[in-house]
């Protein structure tokens, strides 16, 4: 049996933009339902949504026969957490607040196999080598990993070359809501100084030959991004959507003006 291919990641190696949709909701059977729209990518979020590593497992199983990238993020850049993570047959991290180069390199070391790396040795008991049955799994592993950073406060951005310039990190992620914070904006990742910092680090980025990322949920902006050079961008998220849908097909009953949810951070 052979290792499967990190679709993401060899995409991304290739230059095609990649368009994602967050998935929040916990659940395996709407991560499934999802799978089917034919988005590149689904990010299942360990972060801000009520998931443990047994739920994200079972949406990874819910999602595998589909054509579609799953992207897991932790809720912080946990070494052991990350272990399990790849255990039950992750390949690809978005790890959230990295604020310096120290912190990326021990990302890109957990992710790694020793000598390499510091990711533990437990092959026959984990899922992503098929419990030992995939051919040569110790050896084949690290090259189908992506590693993504979320660079979401001023310090990240002030390390960001350095934190880019790391051996072993795939991508740059930014997060608006939390830079906006950090920027002293909270709740404004539209200022024109958030959107004005956002563009100097995807060039910052590009220039290193890694892939940068962003969320945006406001579809004109989203294609900007992507103009811009950005690889791979998140267009929704699973929640979002699902309490627009409510809301606007209640007001066409009601008559009332839509009061859906409007572009959010997540």
């Amino acid at each position: 049996m052979k290792n499967p291919v990190n679709a993401f990641k060899q995409a991304l190696r290739e230059g095609k933009p990649q368009i994602g949709l967050w998935a929040a909701l916990a659940d395996a059977y709407v991560t499934e339902l999802l799978a089917n729209a034919g988005f590149d990518w689904i990010l299942i979020d360990g972060e801000h949504a009520p998931n443990d590593v047994r739920s994200v497992m079972a949406q990874l199983q819910a999602v595998a026969p589909y054509p579609v990238s799953p992207i897991v993020r932790p809720p912080h850049g946990s070494v052991d957490l990350i272990k399990q993570y790849l255990d039950i047959g992750v390949q690809t991290l978005l790890i959230p607040m990295i604020e310096t180069a120290e912190q990326a390199a021990r990302m890109v070391a957990a992710v790694r196999y020793p000598p390499r790396g510091i990711r533990g040795v437990g092959n026959s008991l984990a899922r992503a080598s098929r419990w030992n049955q995939v051919d040569d799994y110790l050896r084949q592993a690290d090259a189908e990993i992506c590693v993504l950073l979320q660079v979401e406060s001023v310090k990240g951005l002030q390390n960001l070359t350095e934190i880019a310039a790391v051996d072993g990190v795939d991508g740059i992620f930014f997060g608006p809501g939390d830079l906006s914070a950090s920027m002293g904006f909270l709740g404004r990742p539209d200022d024109p100084s958030v959107l004005h910092a956002i563009q100097d680090g995807i060039e910052a980025v590009n220039a290193f030959g890694k892939a940068p990322g962003i969320l945006c949920t406001d579809k004109r902006r989203a294609r900007e991004y992507l103009g811009a050079g950005v690889s791979y961008v998140a267009v929704g998220a699973d929640t979002t959507l699902l309490l627009r849908a409510a809301k606007d097909l209640l007001a066409f009953f009601k008559g009332e003006k839509d009061t859906g949810p409007r572009s959010g951070t997540y």
